[in-house]
This record gives structure tokens, sequence and C-alpha cells, in this order.
């Protein structure tokens, strides 16, 4: 019986265990909220949109992805790297990019 309920609780929540992870930092917007701080995103990247002025929070940029170093501005032009990547610029013709570390 025990098993069984074991086996119930994790089915329910393992698949939703992701979503538990918004609540580690202070910040609760999703990627695709609208901000107006870096810092209120979990990503903390606040991405400014052109099109419509406004701004929404957005992933940090994975390898090899254009990128720029987190400033303490509001709102990103581009995002910063991901954890363990850097965000550096090899060739001084070509934007910066992630790289492994």
């Amino acid at each position: 019986m025990a098993l069984a309920i074991a086996l119930l609780l994790s089915g329910v929540l393992l698949p939703c265990w992701g979503e538990f992870a918004l609540f580690k930092k202070g910040s609760t917007k999703a990627n695709g909220a609208r901000c107006s701080h870096h810092s209120e995103c979990f990503s903390d990247c606040c991405l400014i949109n052109l099109d419509s002025g406004g701004a929404f929070c957005a992933p940090r940029a994975r390898i090899t992805m254009t990128c720029l170093p987190q400033t303490r501005r509001a709102i990103n032009i581009v995002c910063p790297c991901r954890v363990g990547l850097k965000c550096i610029q090899k060739d001084p013709d070509c934007s910066r990019r992630c790289r492994l570390i």
C-alpha cells in the first residue's frame, strides 16, 4: 500500500518538479512575462522588445549564441550567458559569443 502511494506521488510530483524552481529566487516571472528590470525574471534577463517597445523575461544565451555581459541596467539588449559559459570575443570582427570556460 505504501509503495503504491509513493509511486502515485512520484508520478504526480516529478513531472511538475521543474515548476518549483521558479520559487528558488525572489523573482517569480517566467520567460515571456513582461518585466521592467532583469532582477524580476527567474532567468535574470529582461530583454527589450524593439517592435512593441516593452520588455519580457527571456532565457539566458546558450553556447555559441550572441551575448553581452550582465550589466547593472534594468533591461538587456542581448541576454548574458547561462551558468558555466563565459561571454568572450575571439575575433575582433565578430560579436561576443557564449563559450565554455
